[in-house]
């Protein structure tokens, strides 16, 4: 085991230099206790190496905003699967009145088998196009206009209608993926044939500073993605470092970070006592190794996961909530219970300085039963996000926190399996409130049926743009040497639908 911590070169056979052995015992047995913790953990002196010489001129964000902020925190909701845009918030009349027919036989055969954007733009994941599904598809459900903004809404989520008139709907979103590991395409802006890439959590942690120093400032509830479609480089770091990605939390307020926590056996004065003699190392450390930014990062990281043992239980806590919290997230009821708890804990993370909360829903892909899946998992989601919203509205904190809602694509116009719908990129929507952006407001839209984003389009990472542009944060500015964007990387900020 090397207990190197300078830039010297690591010598053959493992031998540790005389001078790293000399300055580590010259700290007593603390600062080989402290030189060990750091090594198992990868960390090594970082002046003086080949990459600082490159990088020198270059230094990450201060984790300040570089514009006007409008909103401090961000409540990401995430539904895993693919919920119809044509179900949910862009209702389709068209669909009803040419149902049974094929696209063909429509009015609108032409315009969507002969547009620039047919086929175009898809990278197929299984090698081969996805089948067109040719014979349209009435709407599963009614709709109606809703609020005073009269957007339209389907009748499958009453609670979120009665919200209508605080969201912004963007009826034109597309992506380039046509099968689930769009999942993590929708949070990169990457198509997983790229590979992998920072998403925007870790981006927005990357880019801004904290606001309570007792909690991550990015933490994951519910289900990540499956391997196949991302797993958790939806809400990974990747080139960033793992220290900006998210923190998966289970709601589990005796045990809320797996293995985050010290054990039974250890009470929390003994556990007090133990960050009391690693303080003393750091500071040892500091006379040491002053100029050893990777030692400094490994210190903060354990300091902090000593202060989340101690606050995460606090803010996963719900039963302090009143009755009627309870009630309005859903808590109350077996069907809205899970994903209920999982809102209320996301304004309880806002509420205490988190600025990224990430929320999955998964089992939304309705290639058949589509009455079954939507109605199922719309009801068990619908009251808890609207709670949601009215509650981040009636304790003020609306204006400062941008809630997003999307999937990583819609469905499609024809039928599959004559009771469902397939996959669908070229089109879909999603919705933002708070933060600054627009109440009661439609922005873009597709085609009469449904198919083709064509007005205002917007590819996904247009909407990540519009996410750090409220939090303060110009895309652009967020570079890491070595690691070269693309123009589609940054996006372009949704400004129809800001304030």
């Amino acid at each position: 085991m090397t207990l190197r911590l300078t830039a010297t070169p690591t010598p053959p056979c493992g031998r540790i230099p005389r001078r790293t052995f000399l300055a580590d015992t010259g700290m007593g047995f603390t600062g080989l206790a402290l030189g060990a913790m750091l090594a198992e953990d990868g960390m090594h002196g970082m002046p003086g190496s080949a990459h600082a010489a490159e990088t020198s001129a270059w230094s990450p964000p201060a984790g300040l905003a570089n514009l006007a902020p409008k909103a401090k925190s961000v409540i990401w909701l995430f539904m895993i699967g693919g919920t119809s845009h044509l179900e949910s918030f862009d209702p389709k009349p068209a669909l009803n009145k040419y149902a049974g027919l094929t696209i063909d036989e429509s009015p609108y055969g032409k315009q969507v088998v002969n547009s620039a954007f047919y086929r175009k733009n898809v990278r197929d994941f299984a090698g081969t196009p996805r089948k067109l599904m040719n014979k349209l598809y009435p709407l599963q459900i009614g709709y109606r206009q809703r609020g005073e903004s009269g957007i339209e809404v389907s009748d499958w989520w009453p609670h979120l209608s009665s919200c209508v008139d605080d969201i912004s709907v963007v009826r034109s979103m597309w992506t380039t993926d046509n099968d689930h590991a769009a999942q993590l395409q929708f949070h990169t802006g990457r198509h997983i044939f790229d590979g992998f890439y920072p998403s925007l959590g870790s981006w927005v942690h990357y880019g801004l500073g904290t606001l309570n120093h007792n909690l991550p400032r990015f933490i994951v509830l519910g289900s990540p993605p499956g391997d196949c479609c991302g797993g958790v480089g939806a809400h990974g770091a990747d080139y960033l470092g793992p220290e900006h990605a998210g923190v998966k939390m289970r709601i589990n307020p005796s045990n809320p970070l797996p293995f985050g926590s010290p054990g039974s056996s250890v009470f929390r004065e003994e556990r007090a006592d133990q960050m009391g003699l690693l303080k003393q190392l750091n500071r040892l450390a500091a006379v040491e190794y002053p100029g050893d930014q990777a030692t400094r990062a490994r210190i903060k990281s354990y300091e902090l996961a000593y202060r989340m043992q101690m606050a995460v239980p606090e803010a996963m806590t719900l039963d302090g909530e009143t009755r009627a919290t309870h009630s309005l997230y859903g808590l109350d009821k077996s069907t809205t219970k899970t994903f209920g708890q999982q809102c209320l804990l996301a304004r309880r993370f806002v509420e205490r300085g988190v600025r990224f909360v990430q929320l999955y829903h998964n089992g939304w892909d309705a290639h058949s039963k589509l009455i079954a899946n939507h109605s199922s998992k719309i009801g068990q989601t619908d009251q808890p996000i609207a709670g949601l919203l009215k509650d981040l509205k009636q304790r003020g904190l609306l204006d400062e926190t941008l809630v997003v809602w999307g999937t990583e694509f819609g469905r499609t116009p024809g039928a599959e399996n004559s009771d469902g719908r397939d996959h669908h990129p070229y089109g879909f929507s999603v919705w933002l409130a708070g933060g600054g952006i627009k109440g009661g407001a439609v922005h873009g839209a597709t085609d009469e049926i449904g198919f083709h984003a064509v007005e205002h389009r917007h590819y996904v990472t247009d909407l990540h743009a519009t996410v750090l542009h409220q939090l303060g944060l110009d895309p652009r500015t967020l570079e890491v040497p070595g690691h070269k964007r693309l123009d589609i990387d940054y996006g372009r900020p949704i400004h129809q639908v800001i304030a």
